[in-house]
């Protein structure tokens, strides 16, 4: 009787140990970036750009985040070739912009 109880409780932990082994395995999917509203990918050439851009920066009460409208008092400039994305600095943050909407993309650091 003791055998075959030493015997399960080996077997018990043997299936235990190899779920914990499963826990660790990652899928990799290779696929094509995905952008949400959070989350949008600028090209380098636009980022590039706005950051040689000599502009004065415009100042503005409260912040200036991602997702959040830029007032119409504030003056955005449309980059050449690129009429998905405009640019401004505000309290001296370069913003990436949306044109058509005024929302902010992409604040620059």
């Amino acid at each position: 009787m003791r055998n075959r109880l030493i015997l399960v409780s080996a077997a018990a932990l043997l299936s235990l140990s190899a779920s914990a082994y499963a826990q660790d395995t990652v899928i990799v999917q290779e696929s094509d970036p995905v952008t949400t509203e959070s989350t949008v990918v600028i090209p380098g050439e636009v980022r590039t750009y706005v950051l040689e851009q000599d502009i004065p920066s415009v100042p503005y009460e409260g912040d200036i985040l991602i997702g959040k409208v830029v007032p119409d008092a504030v003056e955005i400039h449309a980059i050449d070739g690129q009429p998905d994305y405009a640019y401004t600095i505000v309290n001296e943050h370069r913003v990436i912009v949306n044109p058509q909407t005024r929302t902010v993309i992409q604040v620059l650091e």
